[in-house]
């Protein structure tokens, strides 16, 4: 028999049902989910000041729960602007463009390669290390610009970032969200994450040869490729470096690649997963950033304070990202064990916390399936990517596909992958246009005319993957 269900329960479902509505309307969620915390904190204390404490409380544990990821990201971030800055990046790439001597070749070698740096550095650090050396490259062997803004949308910010297998911000989110173990997550997001890669990249290109065979496709050019970098990538006449010998910036262009090849090669062998393989790759890049910026600056005796100005500038990039996502993260949380945590056991004898709860009551009441529950996830997980992070919303989808497993007694880290790999390819920056801008600008291309070129191939890889995943649960 099933726990009864208390006005929290209903509470918190009403308020999942408000943010959805928000994000279909691509509006902000932060107010709602902070009334949320406020009603859910009301109830569970019956006091003021306990619901409003709970806010600050709730925003404390969230981001106690993200540091990790918002680190990670803010140290990538940081030793990517060094590279940028020094030309090691453009080094390190160089030498794959002999392979670039067809459109075709450029267009799934860019992607390639965009692809595997994405899950090193992420997406948007990735653009700017790939794109601005090899697609001069691309445009002249015949690929065209919003060519190649789609084959480094669909394999950086798509498949790369839905998997987020190196870095594991993702799969951190939804899991922690679902009550799951990250490998669990990230291991049933393999199969998901190769047929949406496939179905997307391949229907792109064909559609894209088709277009320019019929003579209808449309190059979206708003500048010269290349021309519209995101103007934290270009530095200043202060952050200068000393010139580098080409001999020492081609041994740092090996070395990089070396040491976290060492790192994937470490976590395999030390059988590092979540957090302990983040802490490795992080651990690496702040040495990298350290000794290069060290080299870099040592002429001008600035290096010591180059450091930190590098690192305050990660930072700034990684709380600017995140700030959006710890208010929805901190609602979510309480669905699961930080209700408890922050408020203290109100909830029914053997209530297994808010989301297992209604995932129960569901079940008793509603018939469901696999195939529904794959459906509904894709359906969330595209939703919540409407506000153009990607990241904000995954939370709620990791949230919904434990409520769907506990419904249906099976298929829990396949819902919660399904969820979060949807999200991403949608808000992550494949369809919305705000979210298109990194790859848009580096190619010199429209973020309209990208999102529109891309609509297609996401939308069909979300319903083949959909499809895969109702045999998967």
């Amino acid at each position: 028999m099933g726990i009864q269900l208390t006005a929290i329960h209903w509470v918190y479902l009403v308020f999942i049902v408000f943010i959805l509505a928000l994000l279909i309307k691509r509006r902000d969620t932060t107010m709602i989910c902070v009334t949320g915390i406020l009603a859910l904190g009301l109830l569970a204390t019956a006091t003021l000041s306990g619901s409003v404490s709970g806010i600050f409380n709730s925003f404390v544990y969230a981001t106690k729960e993200l540091l990790g990821t918002i680190m990670i990201i803010s140290i990538i971030v940081a030793m990517s602007r060094i590279l940028i800055i020094t030309g090691i990046n453009e080094t390190m790439v160089s030498p794959l463009t002999r392979f670039l001597r067809t459109p075709a070749m450029a267009y799934w070698g860019i992607g390639l390669i965009m692809m595997i740096t994405s899950f090193f550095f992420w997406p948007s650090p990735a653009v700017a290390l790939v794109g601005a050396v090899l697609l001069p490259v691309a445009v002249r062997v015949g690929l065209p610009a919003l060519g190649a803004a789609v084959a480094m949308n669909l394999f950086g910010h798509g498949i790369a970032l839905s998997g987020d297998y190196i870095i594991q911000g993702a799969p951190k989110l939804t899991a922690d969200a679902a009550g799951l173990p990250v490998s669990s997550v990230m291991e049933a997001s393999i199969p998901l994450v190769i047929v949406m890669g496939v179905v997307t990249t391949v229907s792109a290109f064909w559609m894209m040869k088709r277009d320019q065979k019929n003579g209808t496709w449309r190059e979206g050019l708003v500048a010269s490729p290349g021309a519209a970098e995101p103007s934290a990538d270009a530095g200043t006449d202060d952050d200068q470096p000393v010139l580098m010998s080409d001999r020492l910036r081609k041994g740092l262009a090996i070395a990089i690649p070396l040491l976290f090849l060492l790192d994937v090669i470490g976590m395999f062998v030390l059988h590092l997963q979540g957090g302990d393989a983040t802490a490795l790759v992080g651990g690496t890049a702040v040495l990298i950033l350290i000794v290069i910026t060290l080299l870099a600056h040592r002429g001008q005796g600035q290096g010591l304070e180059k450091i930190t100005a590098y690192l305050i500038e990660g930072f700034t990039f990684g709380f600017k990202v995140f700030g959006p996502v710890i208010p929805i993260a901190a609602f979510f949380y309480l669905g699961d064990a930080a209700f408890t945590e922050l408020f203290g056991k109100v909830l029914p004898d053997g209530s297994h916390g808010i989301v297992n709860d209604l995932g129960v009551a569901l079940a008793n009441h509603v018939p469901l399936n696999g195939a529904v529950g794959a459906v509904t996830l894709t359906v969330i997980g595209a939703i919540t990517g409407l506000d153009g992070s990607g990241f904000s919303g995954i939370s709620l989808a990791g949230s919904i596909a434990g409520l769907f497993a506990a419904a249906i007694h099976s298929g829990a880290a396949t819902l919660t992958a399904l969820g979060q790999v949807a999200a991403i390819w949608v808000g992550g920056g494949t369809l919305i246009p705000w979210a298109l801008i990194p790859a848009a600008a580096i190619c010199g291309v429209s973020p309209f005319e990208l999102a529109r070129r891309n609509l297609k191939p996401v939308l069909l890889g979300l319903m083949a993957m959909t499809i895969v995943a109702m045999f998967l649960v």
